[in-house]
């Protein structure tokens, strides 16, 4: 009689099967999901990837159960998270590039700048961009840079070392002071804490416009939830002026804080793509070095062709470096 009242495997699980539709729903509708409580949205972009885990748990646990609908309910968050991520599981690289370009947050903890430095140098890249150079730091830097990279500039914690000549360089507002009291401030002062810039690459392909950026940091408070306004803010002061760039070849280098999944770069990613998405090798998580979670070190372009896109060895920072090779 017990055997007989069992439900069948279709009418089993049916918590189980809820649970795989709102897991597919919740990644299909991600940008639907506010961000007025909280930033639940742009916490929820930003860890998107890994919401991919709970598939074969839900897997596991259904096949436990027996649960037929269970099964059939997963295909949603399976073809979903493939449509979204699928494409980065595949090898895109090509060998080849004309220019080599490479972005490092060295840390302004890093215990060993100089070794940093070099390991940098070794690397081959044409074109370096440092982020979160701090005063004490800098001298280092560019004495162990100076033989490989002639030409170099430095705009407050942000710079940019290159094998071939630079010009029109100059700091990019990204509002990292702002409002009336950044008004009094002396350009001395601003420019201490500078975190954007932009200059001209002078290469045999004609002028590359590099910027380099260092946004703001994000926060995640019990009682405030995903705090973003510093990264965002800078964010939609550093999309204006990709968007005012006259240069028909862009490249731009830095440590943005955040995913380009986050609809706070929506801004960024209608003037630029990916380097990473476009030919790389996986999801490219460079942050933190011990155990890389998320990409926040991004190489963005404009009018040049990525052929490659990797992830350099670990250095003294908590960030891991990020390469591309482009070509035009």
């Amino acid at each position: 009689m017990r055997l007989g009242s069992r439900p069948g495997p279709w009418k089993r699980g049916p918590v189980l099967a809820a649970s795989a539709l709102l897991l597919g729903l919740l990644m299909l509708l991600h940008a639907e999901i506010p961000n007025r409580i909280g930033g639940l949205g742009s916490l929820v972009e930003t860890c998107l990837p890994w919401f991919g885990l709970f598939i074969p748990v839900l897997l596991a646990w259904a096949l436990w159960r027996r649960s037929a609908s269970a099964v059939v309910a997963l295909l949603l968050p399976v073809v979903v998270w493939l449509s979204l991520f699928g494409g980065l599981l595949i090898d895109k690289s090509h060998s080849g590039g004309d220019l080599t370009v490479v972005s490092h947050n060295v840390g302004a903890d890093n215990p060993d700048p100089a070794g940093t430095a070099r390991d940098l140098a070794a690397s081959g890249a044409d074109v370096l961009a440092l982020e979160e150079i701090t005063p004490q730091a800098k001298p280092l830097y560019e004495k162990e840079l100076a033989e490989a990279y002639p030409h170099h500039t430095v705009q407050g914690t942000v710079g940019l070392w290159s094998k071939l000549p630079l010009s029109d360089t100059r700091p990019v507002d990204i509002e990292m002071d702002y409002g009336s009291l950044a008004d009094t401030k002396p350009a001395d002062v601003k420019m201490a804490y500078n975190r954007a810039l932009r200059t001209t690459v002078a290469t045999d392909q004609g002028p590359l416009a590099v910027y380099v950026a260092h946004l703001g940091s994000v926060r995640v408070f019990p009682r405030n939830g995903f705090w973003t306004d510093s990264r965002d803010r800078g964010a939609q002061a550093l999309a204006q002026a990709i968007a005012a760039e006259h240069s028909e070849r862009v490249v731009l280098l830095g440590d943005l804080n955040g995913t380009m999944d986050d609809r706070a770069f929506a801004g960024i990613t209608s003037h630029l793509r990916s380097a990473q998405d476009a030919a790389g090798d996986g999801f490219g998580f460079s942050w933190p070095a011990k155990f890389p979670v998320a990409r926040i070190d991004q190489i963005l372009v404009r009018g040049v062709e990525p052929e490659s896109s990797w992830l350099l060895p670990a250095t003294g920072s908590d960030h891991r470096p990020v390469a591309a090779g482009i070509s035009w």
